[in-house]
């Protein structure tokens, strides 16, 4: 037996999310599918964390343990060959047999797209969330630095999780414009249920002036999910990078 590490990308529009769902097509499913017509048998593929319906991933690392003898580079081959579209292998690699593509890995980037426009972008349908009051990025790139650091981030965690601590430590959150579009990227050694989505939907509430400008330190102080701003949608959410021991975060 071995174990090998799978790097992929998707489109998350047309899916439940990653985990398999009982009547609506995930990613993991769809990925399952595929190793069963390559390798013959039906394996186990482990994900690095859970993505909800409609959000993407620019590099999703997944684990699956097989009898195979499949050199790696076939492998991403033939996947891909069974794979839709809108799910790429990008890379095969072999690793220890105990790794673990969830437990192992050390912190991931987010990042948002928002087409700040009143002109709607069809390229970027499903791909973007389309705000029209004008954001200030350089200004909103200050307010974000409050996220910075080691914070029980429970206002920023949507109920239904049941994770033991909501403690994470962010190390960068960056806002920065690109033409039409504002792109905010997060670092974090961990992310709560919806974390992103509250942390972008208080921002744009400061811009609209749903939230007072440097209360963010406040909020997270309080603990109370309803002193936060709304969860922005899941179209403009990607999963950036994974990292595992030995990569900086």
């Amino acid at each position: 037996m071995r174990n090998i590490l799978l790097t992929i990308k998707y489109l998350g529009t047309a899916y439940s999310g990653w985990q398999v769902q009982a009547n609506a097509p995930s990613v993991q499913q769809t990925l399952q599918d595929a190793v069963e017509k390559l390798f013959g048998v039906r394996e186990s593929v482990v994900g690095c964390s859970r993505t909800d319906a409609g959000v993407h991933a620019n590099m999703y690392c997944c684990n699956v343990r097989t009898s195979s003898a499949l050199p790696c580079d076939v492998v991403v081959r033939g996947l891909n060959a069974h794979l839709p579209d809108d799910i790429a292998v990008l890379s095969c690699r072999d690793v220890d047999y105990d790794f673990h593509a969830r437990y192992d890995c050390c912190g991931k980037e987010y990042i948002y797209i928002i087409h700040n426009s009143h002109i709607r972008d069809p390229f970027l349908l499903g791909r973007s969330w389309d705000f029209k009051k004008h954001i200030d990025a350089e200004y909103l790139n200050k307010q974000a630095q409050s996220f910075v650091g080691t914070h029980d981030f429970k206002a920023f965690c949507a109920s239904g999780s049941s994770v033991q601590s909501t403690v994470r430590t962010v190390k960068s959150f960056r806002v920065t414009r690109d033409g039409e579009n504002v792109i905010m990227s997060v670092k974090a050694d961990g992310f709560l249920y919806n974390m992103v989505r509250i942390m972008v939907g208080t921002l744009t509430d400061i811009t609209l002036g749903r939230i007072k400008p440097d209360t963010i330190p406040e909020i997270i102080a309080s603990c109370e999910r309803k002193n936060a701003g709304v969860t922005a949608p899941p179209q403009g959410l990607y999963l950036n990078r994974v990292y595992y021991s030995g990569e900086e975060l």
